[in-house]
């Protein structure tokens, strides 16, 4: 559950980085656009839908977590067929649309991290 816990975190943070100054992930996202780099972020992933799914039934809302690591998955499979050229026409496009979408998706992604992260928080017990 800790892992889960630090993945959580990790996509939180990144989305609150995002929603914070979308320029910066902007910048880390084309250090991305590579063929290395894009098999990197689909392994990763791959790896961290992997893991939500094998958790799941010990969290606190197993078919979230299970969804939540199902479509991490499928976006990783995904990242593996886009290839440089779709992925920087993608990262284009999102930083061609203005402050507020720039900031919608990593904010999507802030609520996800934080799901992730109150699934495998423990309940309190009352006393």
């Amino acid at each position: 559950m800790v892992l889960v816990l630090a993945i959580g975190f990790f996509i939180a943070a990144v989305g609150a980085v995002g929603v914070v100054a979308p320029h910066l992930l902007q910048s880390a996202s084309r250090y991305a656009m590579t063929p290395t780099g894009l098999y990197f972020e689909a392994a990763l992933r791959i790896v961290i839908g992997v893991v939500l799914v094998r958790v799941a039934a010990a969290s606190r809302a197993p078919r979230l977590l299970r969804g939540l690591g199902v479509i991490a998955i499928a976006k990783g499979i995904i990242t593996l067929f886009l290839g440089v050229d779709r992925a920087a026409a993608i990262l284009a496009w999102w930083s061609g649309q203005g402050p507020v979408v720039m900031r919608l998706w990593p904010a999507i992604a802030l609520v996800f991290g934080l799901i992730i992260v109150w699934t495998v928080i423990p309940r309190r017990r009352a006393a």
